[in-house]
Parts: structure tokens; C-alpha cells; sequence
């Protein structure tokens, strides 16, 4: 993995982002306009083996990440907490599993899913999505021999990132990360 020096976000903050916060609609609409600035997806540097990124200034103090992601990388399971978010493909295609069930926020270490809570969404170039607190997913490049490139960005600032493994319809907590391990 390695990590790219910040860079500016284009766009100025919404109006209705300063007092609360930016909402998931705000945050979805600032990663739209950020994939389609190219001049910035182009600046990215693109690494063969690992994710790349660079920090962004996101709206009404929000975190915004700028991604590349290699030929059959991914994220693993995880969620962002207490955060809501939202992100958009800039350029090659994304796939988003994701969990359609309410999980307990504390005090498990092994869940048993129950059948039909699987979702999967492909997302090219311009496609995104937004979520909710305690979103449970994995993103991941699947292509065999293209990068990806995402835009995305949480409110309030990443407090953890909850890593789990799966196994059939066996969800495992498995690593509790912190800002200081990703910044």
C-alpha cells in the first residue's frame, strides 16, 4: 500500500453542511462532482499491487478519500462505525457487496446471517451510492486487468473501521482499526 500527500477537493461546501453536518445526499452529491473532475482522477498514482489513495478535503468537515484500486484488489468485510457515507466510481468499475440486515453495534464477536440479507450492486464509472451508520461491506475491483478509481467520503471523520472475515452465513469481528492506523 502506499499513501499520496493530500490534494484539494474541487467544490464548494453546501450551505445546510456547517451546523450538523453534511448528509448522506450532500456527501453523495460532493463524491459525484468530485469523480467528474478528471483532471484530478488522472493525477492519482496508480500503484500495481496495492491500493493507493490521498485525502481530500470533504464538505462541512467531513473525511473524502480519492482511491485506486489495482486488478482484483478489494476492501474485505468491514463497516465505518458511527459514520455515514458515500462513494462514486471515477473510472473502471466497483462491486459493492453488502449486508441488507441490522447488525448489533457492540458486544459480538461471531453472527450467523440469515438467508436473503446478501445484496450486490456493479458500479461503473459515475455510479455510487450512499449509506447509512453501521453499514456492513466489501468493495472490490474485479477485474482481471484494469484499475479502478473511487471518490468517497464519511461524516463524522472515521471514529473505526470494524474488519470482519466471513464464512458461509458466518460473520466474524475481527479487527477494530482506528484513524492513526490508516492515517
Amino acid at each position: 500500500m502506499s499513501v499520496s500527500s493530500p490534494a484539494p477537493a474541487p467544490a464548494p461546501v453546501p450551505a445546510s453542511a456547517g451546523v450538523s453536518g453534511p448528509t448522506q445526499a450532500e456527501l453523495l452529491d460532493f463524491v459525484r462532482r468530485t469523480a467528474a473532475d478528471t483532471e484530478l482522477i488522472a493525477s492519482l498514482p496508480l500503484d500495481p499491487e496495492g491500493r493507493t489513495w490521498v485525502r481530500l478535503a470533504g464538505p462541512g468537515g467531513s473525511e473524502a478519500w480519492l482511491i485506486g484500486w489495482p486488478p482484483g484488489t478489494g476492501t474485505g468485510w468491514h463497516d465505518h462505525a458511527d459514520s455515514v457515507g458515500a462513494f462514486v466510481a471515477a473510472a473502471g468499475e466497483l462491486t459493492e457487496l453488502s449486508l441488507a440486515a441490522r447488525l448489533p453495534t457492540d458486544g459480538w464477536k461471531t453472527l450467523e446471517l440469515s438467508d436473503g440479507v446478501d445484496r450486490q450492486r456493479r458500479l461503473p464509472a459515475g455510479q455510487g451510492r450512499a449509506f447509512g451508520r453501521h453499514h456492513v461491506h466489501e468493495v472490490l475491483n474485479e477485474s482481471p486487468d484494469r484499475h479502478a478509481i473511487s471518490v468517497h467520503a464519511y461524516y463524522p471523520p472515521l471514529p473505526q473501521i470494524r474488519r470482519y472475515s466471513r464464512s458461509g452465513q458466518v460473520l466474524r469481528l475481527e479487527q477494530v482499526e482506528r484513524p492513526e492506523d490508516w492515517q
